[in-house]
């Protein structure tokens, strides 16, 4: 039986008075890309701490490649790098010389430096090397963090809103080379609030609000179970009362309707033509995963 990538039992986690986390079950296996959604305040930064130690949990235990978090905590963060949300840098080093006390950090010496070399040059980083961490600017002060939670060659990569304000030249860069990682083994473990990245990339997603999960499964399948179709219209007009409880979105005239069934469709046009609104274009389009994403958690959540 193959050890799981990150195994959460039972996992409480109190501050105080406020339950952040309320009993977390979860097993992630080895070789996933895995989506961890949830509202601001769900409990998901909470979680990635527990996982890299720097919170103990009030309850519960965590085992990230069969290390205890706790009692092995050597050990089990060998094999886990966190991309952080905020730009934490030391300030006296170059990226290169960071990167290297990063490694060493973790026992890997000068054999670890083609691998720091890889990531340095995969990450657009090459030209700034050797540059002092001050005088980067912001972008790529993201791309040495990013860096710095590789550079030790973790099995397991936590990947904590890592596109976060950066421009589409990182994102893409990153993405391709984190599929890469992905695709030679590595465990990726994604939060962010861009819904369509989750959808992209991830094969199993798990959503969180108030401290627990409530939709755990395939992307695949929750696409499938949970979410409808969309009437996307362009109308000569308002919207017609009757139809603002199907309303997501509208904005100058066009206007984007939820549908739980196809017979919705006749129903919305139906009333259109009773209330004398022409519909200058129409598409039915399928849901994505923000759609699900509200429809698990409510609306008026961020993710």
């Amino acid at each position: 039986m193959v050890t799981p990538a990150v195994s959460i039992e039972s996992i409480q986690k109190q501050f105080g008075k406020l339950n952040a986390l309320k009993g977390i079950d979860l097993t992630i296996e080895q070789g996933e890309f895995f989506g961890l959604l949830g509202p601001n305040g769900a409990g998901k930064s909470t979680l990635i701490n527990l996982m890299a130690g720097l919170l103990k949990p009030t309850h519960g235990q965590i085992k990230v490649m069969g290390h205890d978090v706790q009692k092995d905590y050597q050990q089990s963060r060998q094999n886990l790098g966190v991309v952080p949300q905020e730009l934490v840098f030391d300030p006296f080093f170059n990226v290169r010389e960071m990167l290297r006390f990063q490694a060493g950090y973790f026992g890997r010496g000068p054999e670890n430096d083609a691998w720091v070399d890889e990531v340095i040059e995969s990450l657009g980083l090459a030209d700034k090397a050797n540059t002092n961490m001050r005088r980067l600017s912001g972008g790529m002060k993201r791309r040495a963090l990013i860096a710095q939670a590789l550079a030790h060659k973790p099995p397991v990569i936590v990947l904590d809103e890592p596109t976060a304000g950066v421009d589409v030249e990182l994102r893409q860069m990153l993405w391709d080379f984190i599929k890469r990682l992905n695709r030679d083994g590595h465990t990726i473990i994604l939060t962010t609030h861009y819904l369509e990245e989750a959808e992209t990339l991830c094969g199993r997603v798990a959503m969180m609000k108030a401290g627990e999960i409530v939709a755990l499964d395939t992307t695949e399948n929750m696409l499938r179970q949970f979410a409808g179709k969309n009437l996307c219209l362009k109308l000569k007009g308002s919207l017609p009362a009757s139809l603002l409880p199907m309303l997501k979105h509208g904005e100058n005239n066009l206007f984007t309707l939820g549908l739980n069934e196809l017979g919705q469709v006749e129903y919305a046009l139906s009333e259109l033509r009773k209330a004398h609104v022409d519909v200058e274009d129409m598409q039915l389009i399928e849901a994505d995963l923000e759609d699900v994403f509200l429809s698990i958690v409510g609306k008026g959540s961020s993710a």
